[in-house]
């Protein structure tokens, strides 16, 4: 489709974008109701919650919605996500060099990055990283929330586990709005997950070989109509 004299291209579905912002509020819901349970320095943040009894019931509400997001895309949008894992899980050279220049465009400069697909080789890292640290938050938080159900060695090691799961989903976030917000080249991205299209110039520059795929498809689509 044309937006004025620009042709954009359709990159996210609906419900991919809807599960995306869900797990983005469910993330900042446990953040921020969490602060208080780690150190007494962010005991004002209860004042938030209506004092520690609420900041809890946040922040388990947080928890369910957390899961959510992976239950309704398999609900309403299955095609997406198993697309997702198929392009995450497959790896070229492409991808390799990816790394070698990525560095330059993400301090501003000017990088000669190879042609990606759907997914680049850092946010197909980023996917990674997301799910390593959900399955920890999610099972680490599952045993706290419910103790009774585990020996007390098991309930010993969740404790940390889910620090560090909190610490590294942290890294990933901070990294993952730079990338969508705060860096240079960050709008046509963040259109695309909120308005669910792209330049097509912007594609064409930064995945390449999705860009090329479409592109066959709509010539495919030209002849049959022929």
């Amino acid at each position: 489709m044309n937006k004025g004299n620009q042709k954009m291209v359709k990159r996210f579905s609906k419900p991919v974008i809807i599960a995306h912002w869900l797990n983005a509020f469910a993330f900042f819901t446990l953040y921020i109701s969490g602060l208080p349970m780690y150190t007494e320095y962010f005991d004002w943040v209860y004042s938030i919650f209506g004092g520690p009894a609420g900041a809890r019931l946040a922040h388990r509400v947080g928890a369910v919605l957390f899961v959510i997001p992976v239950l309704f895309i398999l609900i309403a949008d299955p095609k997406s996500f198993f697309h997702w894992i198929k392009e995450i899980l497959t790896w070229k050279k492409s991808d390799i060099k990816f790394f070698k220049e990525f560095p330059k465009e993400f301090f501003g400069g000017h990088a000669d990055i190879p042609k990606q697909g759907f997914y680049n080789a850092g946010e197909k890292v980023n996917s990674f990283l997301t799910i390593i640290t959900a399955i920890m938050l999610i099972g680490s938080g599952f045993i706290m929330w419910f103790p009774q159900f585990f020996s007390q060695g098991i309930i010993m090691w969740a404790y940390p586990i889910h620090n560090i799961g909190l610490g590294l989903s942290l890294a990933v976030v901070v990294g993952h709005i730079y990338l969508s917000v705060g860096h240079p080249n960050s709008r046509p991205a963040f259109r695309g997950i909120t308005k669910g299209e792209v330049p097509a110039e912007y594609a064409k520059e930064h995945h390449g070989l999705w860009y090329e795929e479409l592109e066959k498809q709509e010539k495919e689509i030209e002849k049959k109509r022929a």
